[in-house]
């Protein structure tokens, strides 16, 4: 009896250990307090990340004193970071330590690894459907948008299995950045859709060379046609267009397929030409291209500023930029009648606390956020789109797009076409599936295109044994082996065994019990 309890008493401790790993206390589930306490004090901390750009630095902290002077009682601190990765690691390191941040500029993909199952990010929908607190209410005091005003496909990203966790603050898509002018040097003229075999012929074409060993093309000793930043963004686009698998949202991994190989295979082909690098192992897209070194340079719809020969921001210096024509076109596509390209750009979520009013105090900054000075003001940074209609038809954001080309700070013509670039597509963008795990298989996703650059780079053989490795590398490397299926939701073989045991040991505990009664009635 004592062996059975004591063990019943071990397999429980485990258990409990087990269900805890996430390290965070499980608070309430939040409920919208009816009224907002206006006569206490709140200390609020705000987490954000810019791309080394004073001037959204600059915004944040204008959206803040413009907050605090409507609630004076709101004390906003700002917490800046340039790099989506670091602020990812730390807060879900303040997470384990029940120090979470009360409102984040983050990605879908990032909340559902928050989400430890403890209440720890806030569910928006009742927060956002509120009379008085929520989009468009009556007690705010400010001109928020309207839940209708914010565009329905950005909106639609920030929800997880069906629940609103995130509202969008910016939004962009991927462009390539081109050098029209060595386009047409090689005999070509660009599309009005950019496709696919166009990019692949024509920077194969570039790599010919002159008698001394410089590049025809430039005249330099150094060209890289096509360079790609995000190689995740383009393995994911790449599958969306061709119709092939990658993840469905309950989190079943998709993307070993037959179809991810085959364009491995034609990305090695290229990298053997010489025609193709990717952003990790050349440069930036932005220096290579600015320098007459590159003429297809994917990047971010955000990242405009940096591109072009008169660009605001230059990372190269002057004496190394070489004038040419740009043009600015929606990536590569397999087929041109039905373009697809990625959604992305930061949202903002809130994290739960102990203090309701605390809760609702950070609801009230994230949706300030929203409003047409700081959307039209952080949109004028970059190349992004306010998420909102209402501040995409202002009179202010009208007359801003109106001006294109004017001047090459403000009113740069590259950032705002990259803008309108998605303004005009849209219905044809799309996003991935969100689920615990997914954040790894983005990365993932990525790391194939590296792998097998780098691979042909070093003259090691691409071959079908070659990619049955990769796949179990990555597979294991990223961990989807282990990435909880929701549409299935299987139970760890752990946690089975572990259950298991544990009701052995009761039913152990219950017989041996009973066996001790009836010996004591056969005493009698």
């Amino acid at each position: 009896m004592k062996k059975a309890t004591a063990l019943v008493l071990v397999l429980t401790l485990v258990l409990t250990v087990f269900s805890g790993c996430h390290g965070t206390v499980k608070r309430e589930a939040f409920e919208v307090p009816e009224e907002f306490d206006l006569s206490r004090s709140y200390e609020i901390t705000f987490w954000a990340k810019n791309d080394t750009n004073l001037s959204q630095v600059q915004v944040y902290r204008q959206a803040i004193a413009d907050f605090q002077a409507l609630y004076p009682n709101v004390m906003v601190n700002l917490r800046l970071y340039t790099d989506y990765g670091r602020l990812y690691d730390d807060v879900l390191k303040n997470i384990g330590a029940n120090t979470p941040p009360n409102v984040c500029i983050t990605y879908p993909d990032h909340i559902a690894t928050y989400m430890t199952g403890n209440n720890c990010v806030v569910p928006l929908d009742d927060l956002a459907a509120d009379e008085k607190y929520g989009f468009g209410g009556s007690q705010l005091r400010f001109d928020g948008p309207t839940q209708e005003e914010i565009v329905p496909q950005f909106l639609e990203e920030g929800k997880i299995g069906g629940v609103q966790y995130a509202v969008p603050y910016m939004r962009s898509t991927e462009a390539c950045y081109i050098n029209k002018t060595y386009v047409e040097k090689l005999g070509y003229t660009l599309p009005e859709v950019l496709t696919w075999d166009f990019v692949w012929e024509v920077s194969d074409a570039a790599m010919k060379k002159n008698a001394d060993g410089t590049f025809a093309v430039n005249g330099q000793d150094i060209m890289l046609p096509f360079v790609y930043k995000s190689t995740d963004n383009m393995m994911i686009q790449m599958l969306r267009q061709l119709d092939a698998g990658y993840s469905t949202s309950g989190g079943a991994i998709e993307i070993f397929n037959d179809t991810t190989k085959s364009l491995l295979y034609e990305v090695a082909d290229h990298v053997q030409k010489g025609s193709f690098c990717t952003f990790k192992i050349a440069s930036y897209p932005a220096d290579l291209l600015n320098a007459g070194q590159c003429i297809f340079a994917v990047d971010s719809t955000a990242g405009a500023t940096w591109m072009g020969p008169n660009a605001p921001l230059l990372d190269i210096s002057p004496d190394k930029v070489v004038d040419f024509e740009m043009e600015v076109l929606p990536v590569p596509q397999f087929d041109p009648e039905k373009p697809q390209m990625i959604s992305q750009g930061p949202s903002i979520c809130i994290f739960n606390q102990d203090d309701r009013q605390e809760v609702l105090a950070s609801w009230l900054f994230a949706q300030f956020l929203l409003t047409n000075k700081v959307q039209i003001g952080y949109s004028q940074t970059e190349g992004y789109l306010p998420v909102t209609t209402k501040a995409q038809n202002s009179a202010e954001y009208l007359d801003y797009v109106n001006r294109s080309g004017e001047d090459n700070d403000l009113h740069y013509w590259v950032k705002l076409e990259a803008a309108k670039i998605l303004q005009d597509n849209i219905h044809n963008t799309f996003i991935t599936p969100v689920f615990n795990g997914s954040a790894s298989l983005r990365d993932a996703a990525g790391q194939m295109i590296e792998s097998v650059t780098r691979s042909v780079r070093r003259k090691e053989t691409v071959d079908e044994a070659y990619f049955e490795e990769l796949y179990s590398q990555v597979s294991s490397l990223y961990r989807l082996d282990q990435v909880e299926r929701t549409d299935l939701r299987p139970m760890p073989t752990t946690a089975i065994c572990l259950l298991g045991a544990l009701g052995g040991a009761w039913i152990c505990l219950g017989v041996g019990f009973f066996y001790q009664k009836m010996k004591e009635k056969r005493k009698k």
